[in-house]
Protein backbone atom coordinates (compact mmCIF):
# COMPACT_ATOMS: atom_id res chain seq x y z
CA UNK A 1 0.00 0.00 0.00
CA UNK A 2 2.81 2.44 0.88
CA UNK A 3 4.46 1.81 -2.25
CA UNK A 4 1.43 2.07 -4.19
CA UNK A 5 0.51 5.64 -2.60
CA UNK A 6 4.04 6.88 -3.36
CA UNK A 7 3.45 6.05 -7.13
CA UNK A 8 0.56 7.70 -7.43
CA UNK A 9 1.84 10.31 -5.54
CA UNK A 10 4.79 10.72 -7.80
CA UNK A 11 2.47 10.17 -10.82
CA UNK A 12 -0.03 13.02 -9.65
CA UNK A 13 2.90 15.83 -9.11
CA UNK A 14 4.53 15.09 -12.68
CA UNK A 15 0.92 15.41 -13.92
CA UNK A 16 0.42 18.84 -12.00
CA UNK A 17 3.80 19.96 -13.33
CA UNK A 18 2.70 19.42 -16.76
CA UNK A 19 -0.68 21.03 -16.40
CA UNK A 20 0.76 24.18 -14.96
CA UNK A 21 3.43 24.80 -17.85
CA UNK A 22 0.02 24.17 -20.15
CA UNK A 23 -2.03 27.11 -17.80
CA UNK A 24 0.98 29.37 -18.17
CA UNK A 25 1.05 29.02 -21.17
CA UNK A 26 -2.93 29.61 -21.89
CA UNK A 27 -3.05 32.29 -19.30
CA UNK A 28 -0.43 34.14 -21.49
CA UNK A 29 -2.35 33.71 -24.43
CA UNK A 30 -5.88 34.72 -22.65
CA UNK A 31 -4.44 38.02 -21.85
CA UNK A 32 -3.21 38.59 -24.76
CA UNK A 33 -6.47 37.96 -26.33
CA UNK A 34 -8.17 40.55 -23.76
CA UNK A 35 -6.48 43.29 -24.08
CA UNK A 36 -7.42 46.32 -25.28
CA UNK A 37 -7.31 46.45 -29.41
CA UNK A 38 -7.59 49.59 -31.33
CA UNK A 39 -10.23 47.90 -33.26
CA UNK A 40 -12.53 46.76 -30.46
CA UNK A 41 -16.02 48.07 -30.50
CA UNK A 42 -15.39 48.98 -27.19
CA UNK A 43 -17.87 51.18 -24.73
CA UNK A 44 -15.93 54.18 -24.81
CA UNK A 45 -16.21 54.51 -28.61
CA UNK A 46 -20.46 53.23 -27.72
CA UNK A 47 -20.67 56.55 -25.12
CA UNK A 48 -19.01 59.12 -27.50
CA UNK A 49 -22.09 57.89 -30.11
CA UNK A 50 -24.96 58.71 -27.44
CA UNK A 51 -23.40 62.03 -26.71
CA UNK A 52 -22.66 62.92 -30.57
CA UNK A 53 -24.91 60.63 -32.39
CA UNK A 54 -26.90 63.65 -34.01
CA UNK A 55 -26.85 64.19 -37.50
CA UNK A 56 -23.77 62.81 -38.74
CA UNK A 57 -23.32 60.97 -42.27
CA UNK A 58 -20.52 59.15 -41.12
CA UNK A 59 -19.14 57.84 -37.60
CA UNK A 60 -15.89 57.85 -38.53
CA UNK A 61 -13.51 60.85 -38.16
CA UNK A 62 -14.50 63.44 -41.23
CA UNK A 63 -11.50 63.85 -43.73
CA UNK A 64 -8.47 65.42 -42.44
CA UNK A 65 -9.84 65.37 -38.75
CA UNK A 66 -7.32 64.37 -35.97
CA UNK A 67 -7.43 62.94 -32.70
CA UNK A 68 -5.34 62.41 -29.88
CA UNK A 69 -6.54 59.99 -27.02
CA UNK A 70 -4.86 59.04 -23.56
CA UNK A 71 -6.08 55.58 -21.86
CA UNK A 72 -4.73 54.20 -18.54
CA UNK A 73 -5.68 50.25 -17.77
CA UNK A 74 -4.88 48.81 -15.09
CA UNK A 75 -5.27 44.65 -14.61
CA UNK A 76 -5.03 41.89 -11.47
CA UNK A 77 -4.59 38.37 -11.54
CA UNK A 78 -4.53 36.48 -8.66
CA UNK A 79 -4.16 32.84 -7.51
CA UNK A 80 -2.61 30.25 -4.87
CA UNK A 81 0.71 29.17 -5.69
CA UNK A 82 1.34 25.15 -4.18
CA UNK A 83 5.40 24.85 -3.53
CA UNK A 84 5.85 20.67 -2.21
CA UNK A 85 8.90 19.28 -0.69
CA UNK A 86 9.62 16.00 -1.49
CA UNK A 87 12.35 14.07 0.14
CA UNK A 88 12.87 10.30 -0.66
CA UNK A 89 9.42 10.16 -2.94
CA UNK A 90 7.60 11.41 0.22
CA UNK A 91 5.85 15.00 0.76
CA UNK A 92 7.69 16.56 3.68
CA UNK A 93 5.86 19.91 3.41
CA UNK A 94 3.33 21.85 1.45
CA UNK A 95 3.32 25.38 1.94
CA UNK A 96 0.35 27.41 -0.37
CA UNK A 97 1.04 31.05 -0.86
CA UNK A 98 -1.17 33.84 -2.76
CA UNK A 99 0.45 35.50 -6.01
CA UNK A 100 -0.90 38.78 -7.48
CA UNK A 101 0.22 40.25 -10.60
CA UNK A 102 -0.26 44.07 -11.22
CA UNK A 103 -0.35 45.21 -15.23
CA UNK A 104 -0.56 49.12 -16.06
CA UNK A 105 -0.48 50.25 -19.05
CA UNK A 106 -0.31 54.09 -20.14
CA UNK A 107 -1.42 54.34 -24.35
CA UNK A 108 -1.52 56.78 -26.75
CA UNK A 109 -4.18 56.34 -29.46
CA UNK A 110 -3.98 59.07 -32.57
CA UNK A 111 -6.59 58.91 -35.71
CA UNK A 112 -6.59 60.52 -38.50
CA UNK A 113 -9.88 61.38 -40.92
CA UNK A 114 -7.85 59.70 -44.34
CA UNK A 115 -11.46 60.46 -46.02
CA UNK A 116 -14.92 60.79 -44.19
CA UNK A 117 -15.19 57.11 -44.71
CA UNK A 118 -11.67 56.04 -44.20
CA UNK A 119 -9.55 56.16 -40.96
CA UNK A 120 -6.23 55.26 -40.15
CA UNK A 121 -4.85 55.31 -35.88
CA UNK A 122 -1.89 54.24 -34.17
CA UNK A 123 -1.43 53.37 -30.50
CA UNK A 124 1.50 53.29 -28.84
CA UNK A 125 1.54 51.41 -25.28
CA UNK A 126 3.83 51.99 -22.24
CA UNK A 127 3.81 48.73 -20.13
CA UNK A 128 4.89 48.50 -16.41
CA UNK A 129 4.21 44.91 -14.49
CA UNK A 130 5.02 43.14 -10.95
CA UNK A 131 4.72 39.86 -9.56
CA UNK A 132 4.77 39.26 -6.05
CA UNK A 133 5.70 35.97 -5.40
CA UNK A 134 8.88 35.58 -7.09
CA UNK A 135 9.06 39.80 -6.85
CA UNK A 136 9.28 39.79 -10.71
CA UNK A 137 9.06 43.12 -13.11
CA UNK A 138 9.09 44.16 -16.80
CA UNK A 139 8.96 48.32 -17.67
CA UNK A 140 8.94 49.66 -21.36
CA UNK A 141 7.30 49.84 -24.45
CA UNK A 142 4.58 46.98 -25.35
CA UNK A 143 3.82 46.18 -28.73
CA UNK A 144 2.75 49.02 -30.92
CA UNK A 145 -0.17 48.49 -33.63
CA UNK A 146 -1.69 50.24 -36.19
CA UNK A 147 -5.30 50.03 -37.70
CA UNK A 148 -7.81 50.84 -40.54
CA UNK A 149 -11.71 51.38 -40.29
CA UNK A 150 -13.98 51.57 -42.87
CA UNK A 151 -17.47 52.41 -43.15
CA UNK A 152 -18.93 51.24 -46.24
CA UNK A 153 -22.48 53.29 -45.79
CA UNK A 154 -23.34 56.83 -44.59
CA UNK A 155 -24.91 56.87 -40.95
CA UNK A 156 -28.72 56.70 -41.49
CA UNK A 157 -30.97 57.70 -38.44
CA UNK A 158 -32.83 54.53 -37.20
CA UNK A 159 -30.60 52.49 -39.03
CA UNK A 160 -27.76 49.83 -37.82
CA UNK A 161 -23.98 51.43 -39.16
CA UNK A 162 -21.07 49.05 -39.90
CA UNK A 163 -17.35 49.59 -39.58
CA UNK A 164 -14.88 47.18 -40.77
CA UNK A 165 -11.30 47.14 -39.44
CA UNK A 166 -7.72 45.42 -39.86
CA UNK A 167 -5.16 45.75 -37.18
CA UNK A 168 -1.43 44.65 -37.18
CA UNK A 169 0.75 44.63 -34.00
CA UNK A 170 4.40 44.69 -34.78
CA UNK A 171 6.49 42.85 -31.35
CA UNK A 172 7.99 46.24 -30.69
CA UNK A 173 7.77 45.02 -26.71
CA UNK A 174 10.13 42.70 -24.81
CA UNK A 175 9.46 39.55 -25.90
CA UNK A 176 8.23 36.68 -23.44
CA UNK A 177 10.29 34.45 -25.85
CA UNK A 178 13.72 36.30 -24.87
CA UNK A 179 13.91 37.03 -21.40
CA UNK A 180 14.96 34.90 -18.39
CA UNK A 181 11.51 33.73 -16.76
CA UNK A 182 13.04 33.72 -13.46
CA UNK A 183 14.64 37.69 -13.71
CA UNK A 184 11.82 39.83 -15.68
CA UNK A 185 8.16 40.02 -17.16
CA UNK A 186 8.05 40.72 -20.71
CA UNK A 187 5.83 44.01 -21.90
CA UNK A 188 5.11 42.48 -25.90
CA UNK A 189 3.71 39.35 -27.38
CA UNK A 190 6.92 38.87 -29.38
CA UNK A 191 5.12 37.95 -32.37
CA UNK A 192 3.59 39.86 -35.29
CA UNK A 193 0.15 39.80 -35.16
CA UNK A 194 -2.73 40.12 -37.58
CA UNK A 195 -6.48 40.80 -36.88
CA UNK A 196 -9.77 41.74 -38.64
CA UNK A 197 -13.91 42.03 -38.29
CA UNK A 198 -16.47 43.60 -38.40
CA UNK A 199 -18.25 45.63 -35.44
CA UNK A 200 -21.66 47.54 -35.77
CA UNK A 201 -23.97 49.78 -33.94
CA UNK A 202 -26.98 51.18 -33.80
CA UNK A 203 -29.36 54.41 -32.13
CA UNK A 204 -32.25 53.66 -30.59
CA UNK A 205 -32.50 57.26 -28.73
CA UNK A 206 -31.25 57.33 -25.58
CA UNK A 207 -29.34 53.91 -25.88
CA UNK A 208 -26.70 52.61 -28.46
CA UNK A 209 -26.51 49.16 -29.10
CA UNK A 210 -22.98 47.88 -30.08
CA UNK A 211 -21.13 44.75 -30.84
CA UNK A 212 -17.92 43.63 -32.93
CA UNK A 213 -16.91 40.41 -34.40
CA UNK A 214 -12.99 39.47 -35.07
CA UNK A 215 -10.42 36.92 -35.82
CA UNK A 216 -6.87 36.96 -35.06
CA UNK A 217 -3.76 35.20 -36.02
CA UNK A 218 0.10 35.92 -34.61
CA UNK A 219 2.73 34.88 -36.61
CA UNK A 220 4.92 32.28 -36.01
CA UNK A 221 8.05 32.72 -33.84
CA UNK A 222 11.21 30.95 -35.08
CA UNK A 223 14.76 30.94 -34.62
CA UNK A 224 14.63 31.39 -30.69
CA UNK A 225 16.95 29.95 -28.58
CA UNK A 226 15.15 30.60 -25.16
CA UNK A 227 16.40 28.47 -22.12
CA UNK A 228 13.82 26.22 -20.33
CA UNK A 229 14.76 24.02 -17.85
CA UNK A 230 17.15 21.56 -19.34
CA UNK A 231 15.16 22.49 -22.85
CA UNK A 232 16.14 25.15 -25.36
CA UNK A 233 12.44 26.63 -26.89
CA UNK A 234 13.35 27.15 -30.84
CA UNK A 235 9.65 27.90 -32.03
CA UNK A 236 6.16 28.72 -31.37
CA UNK A 237 3.58 28.22 -33.83
CA UNK A 238 0.07 29.87 -32.76
CA UNK A 239 -3.71 28.84 -34.06
CA UNK A 240 -5.39 31.89 -34.01
CA UNK A 241 -8.17 33.52 -31.85
CA UNK A 242 -11.72 34.58 -32.03
CA UNK A 243 -13.20 37.13 -30.15
CA UNK A 244 -16.86 39.25 -29.61
CA UNK A 245 -18.44 41.40 -27.51
CA UNK A 246 -21.17 42.70 -27.35
CA UNK A 247 -23.13 45.51 -24.92
CA UNK A 248 -25.25 48.84 -24.81
CA UNK A 249 -24.89 52.27 -23.45
CA UNK A 250 -27.95 54.71 -22.18
CA UNK A 251 -27.85 58.40 -22.13
CA UNK A 252 -28.84 59.35 -18.43
CA UNK A 253 -28.43 63.29 -19.23
CA UNK A 254 -26.87 65.09 -21.52
CA UNK A 255 -23.63 65.26 -19.76
CA UNK A 256 -23.73 61.87 -18.13
CA UNK A 257 -23.86 58.32 -19.48
CA UNK A 258 -23.24 54.33 -18.52
CA UNK A 259 -22.82 51.53 -20.68
CA UNK A 260 -22.21 47.56 -20.12
CA UNK A 261 -20.57 45.22 -22.36
CA UNK A 262 -19.11 41.90 -22.37
CA UNK A 263 -16.11 40.44 -24.40
CA UNK A 264 -15.22 36.57 -25.28
CA UNK A 265 -12.37 35.26 -26.38
CA UNK A 266 -11.37 32.05 -27.40
CA UNK A 267 -7.92 30.73 -28.18
CA UNK A 268 -7.12 27.86 -30.31
CA UNK A 269 -3.69 27.19 -28.61
CA UNK A 270 -0.35 27.35 -29.04
CA UNK A 271 2.33 24.69 -30.15
CA UNK A 272 5.87 24.92 -28.49
CA UNK A 273 9.09 23.32 -30.25
CA UNK A 274 11.41 22.42 -27.77
CA UNK A 275 15.34 21.16 -28.44
CA UNK A 276 17.25 18.96 -25.65
CA UNK A 277 21.37 19.27 -25.96
CA UNK A 278 21.66 16.52 -23.63
CA UNK A 279 20.27 14.32 -26.17
CA UNK A 280 19.59 15.63 -29.54
CA UNK A 281 16.26 15.19 -29.18
CA UNK A 282 13.36 17.72 -30.20
CA UNK A 283 9.84 17.72 -28.96
CA UNK A 284 6.67 19.21 -29.50
CA UNK A 285 4.42 20.69 -26.98
CA UNK A 286 0.64 21.78 -27.12
CA UNK A 287 -1.68 23.92 -25.42
CA UNK A 288 -5.57 23.76 -25.33
CA UNK A 289 -7.88 26.16 -26.41
CA UNK A 290 -9.48 28.08 -24.01
CA UNK A 291 -12.34 30.48 -23.13
CA UNK A 292 -11.64 33.50 -21.70
CA UNK A 293 -14.41 36.30 -20.88
CA UNK A 294 -14.91 39.65 -18.73
CA UNK A 295 -17.54 42.08 -18.19
CA UNK A 296 -17.26 45.60 -18.03
CA UNK A 297 -19.41 48.33 -16.97
CA UNK A 298 -18.34 52.37 -17.96
CA UNK A 299 -19.01 55.69 -16.91
CA UNK A 300 -18.77 59.05 -19.34
CA UNK A 301 -18.93 62.24 -17.89
CA UNK A 302 -18.86 65.69 -20.30
CA UNK A 303 -16.24 67.61 -18.42
CA UNK A 304 -16.24 70.14 -21.12
CA UNK A 305 -18.38 71.08 -24.18
CA UNK A 306 -16.12 68.92 -26.82
CA UNK A 307 -14.57 66.73 -24.14
CA UNK A 308 -15.94 63.90 -22.61
CA UNK A 309 -14.32 61.31 -19.78
CA UNK A 310 -15.03 57.64 -19.45
CA UNK A 311 -14.14 55.49 -16.60
CA UNK A 312 -15.20 52.29 -16.41
CA UNK A 313 -14.52 48.73 -14.48
CA UNK A 314 -14.95 45.39 -15.12
CA UNK A 315 -13.80 41.73 -14.02
CA UNK A 316 -13.23 37.99 -15.16
CA UNK A 317 -15.58 35.12 -15.85
CA UNK A 318 -13.31 32.56 -16.51
CA UNK A 319 -10.43 31.04 -14.74
CA UNK A 320 -7.65 33.09 -16.87
CA UNK A 321 -9.44 36.23 -16.93
CA UNK A 322 -8.50 39.23 -15.27
CA UNK A 323 -10.10 39.34 -11.54
CA UNK A 324 -10.05 43.28 -11.78
CA UNK A 325 -10.28 45.36 -14.77
CA UNK A 326 -9.74 49.52 -14.26
CA UNK A 327 -9.46 52.07 -16.94
CA UNK A 328 -9.55 55.88 -17.59
CA UNK A 329 -9.41 57.21 -21.29
CA UNK A 330 -9.03 60.59 -21.51
CA UNK A 331 -9.31 62.74 -25.74
CA UNK A 332 -6.21 65.57 -25.67
CA UNK A 333 -6.85 68.44 -27.46
CA UNK A 334 -4.86 69.19 -30.76
CA UNK A 335 -5.22 72.40 -31.50
CA UNK A 336 -6.75 72.81 -35.63
CA UNK A 337 -6.97 68.82 -35.85
CA UNK A 338 -10.96 68.76 -36.51
CA UNK A 339 -12.21 70.28 -39.71
CA UNK A 340 -14.27 73.30 -38.91
CA UNK A 341 -17.25 71.92 -41.03
CA UNK A 342 -19.20 69.69 -38.95
CA UNK A 343 -19.96 65.70 -39.97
Amino acid sequence: MKRSGILSLTLLLAAVNGAYADTAEDMDKAREALSKQDSDADTEKALEEVFEAAEKNYSLLKKGGMSLNYNFDYSYYGDQRIDLNVEDSRVRSVDVSPVASHSFTNSFAFDYGLFNNLTLGVRLPLVSKFETQDELSGYGVGDISGTVRWQPAEYIPGKASRTYFGSLRVPTGQSPYEIDENEALSTGSGTFGLSGGLSTSKVLDPVVLFGSLSAGYDLPATDLNQVRGDQLLQEVNNKGNISASMGFAYSLSYDVSLSASFQGSYSMGSEFVLYRPSTGQETRSETTGQMTGIMNFALGVRVSPKTIANVNVGFGMTELSPDILLGLSLPIDIEGAKPSEGN
